[in-house]
């Protein structure tokens, strides 16, 4: 037996203009409208969480980044001291 999809439920005022646009839109696609409107939401909202998520680095920095994978540079003697007292920390226990 399938399990229960949880929904819930969006409301909005439109224009009649932005309404009757729609509902052509959705006919030209054969589909309903709540299902046009559904698809357009979601992949709006896929490309906005993508754009702010997303790095995008100019050559330059892209070459810098990788340079930086290749070379690390030597760690900070703070670093050093740090990673030391995990060593010690990790063994005591």
């Amino acid at each position: 037996m399938p399990a229960a999809i949880s929904t819930a439920r969006l409301e909005a005022r439109i224009s009649t203009d932005l309404h009757s646009m729609l509902k052509r839109a959705a006919e030209l696609q054969g589909r309903t409208m709540t299902d046009f409107v559904i698809a357009a939401v979601q992949e709006a909202a896929q490309r906005a969480i993508e754009q702010a998520e997303v790095i995008r680095l100019s050559l330059a920095d892209q070459e810098c980044f990788a340079q930086a994978l290749l070379s690390p540079p030597q760690p900070a003697p703070a670093l050093e001291r740090a990673f030391a007292r995990r060593r010690k920390l990790l063994r005591a226990e």
